[in-house]
């Protein structure tokens, strides 16, 4: 069990670009959504420290409240994210002599599968509610962070896009088409309201600059 947000920088990127196969592209989703609800936080921060913003306190007070929440899950997902794909490759390592081990290998492998296209769709579906929240923020936080704002944007629908990758290369594993079918609905789901979502903060953002 890897808690991640105790590395350096320097360390964690280090591990990123190693050959292991963990952390991967699922952690590395969790760990953009956490930078973007970071510079969401210090953009709420700047804004509710300062007097002369005080008719914006109250309706960014909640999307300070729902960044901070949603850093720490984003850290605990990342952590998941790799614990999850370590099972995957712990399930293909059993024996499959016999009949019996055989079956017990698909099936622990099934659910391994699962819960590795789970966790990123829990990464996907974190990183949409806040970046919901960033209009908002676009459009009544400190205008001399806009462009942060914009940022943050850009980061959750990257964490979006990356986690929805790594839920779909691990839902053919799973062994469950009414599962996969279902994850692939949302997906599609999530894209379409992540665009949306990024374009209407940018268009927000550039409009103070």
């Amino acid at each position: 069990m890897t808690g991640f947000s105790r590395l350096s920088l320097e360390e964690f990127l280090s591990a990123l670009a190693s050959e292991a196969p963990t952390p991967g592209g699922g952690t590395a989703a969790a760990v953009a959504g956490a930078m973007g609800a970071s510079l969401a936080e210090m953009v709420a921060a700047l804004t509710l420290s300062k007097e002369k913003y005080a008719a914006s306190h109250a309706a960014v007070r909640p999307v300070a409240a729902a960044a901070a929440e949603a850093r720490e899950e984003f850290l605990d997902l990342a952590r998941e994210d790799s614990d999850a794909y370590d099972r995957v490759l712990a399930a293909r390592r059993l024996s499959k002599e016999t009949e019996e081990q055989k079956a017990e290998r698909a099936r622990q492998l099934a659910a391994a599968n699962r819960r590795a296209a789970e966790i990123p769709m829990r990464t996907a579906r974190v990183a949409a509610g806040l970046l919901s929240a960033l209009p908002e923020l676009a459009q009544s936080g400190n205008p001399n962070a806009v462009s942060d704002v914009g940022t943050a944007a850009l980061l959750l629908e990257a964490a979006i896009e990356g986690a929805l990758l790594n839920v779909s290369i691990n839902l053919p594993g799973s062994g469950d088409p009414a599962f996969a079918a279902e994850m692939q609905r949302e997906t599609v789901n999530l894209q379409e309201e992540a665009q949306r979502l990024r374009a209407q903060v940018l268009a927000a953002a550039r409009k103070r600059l």
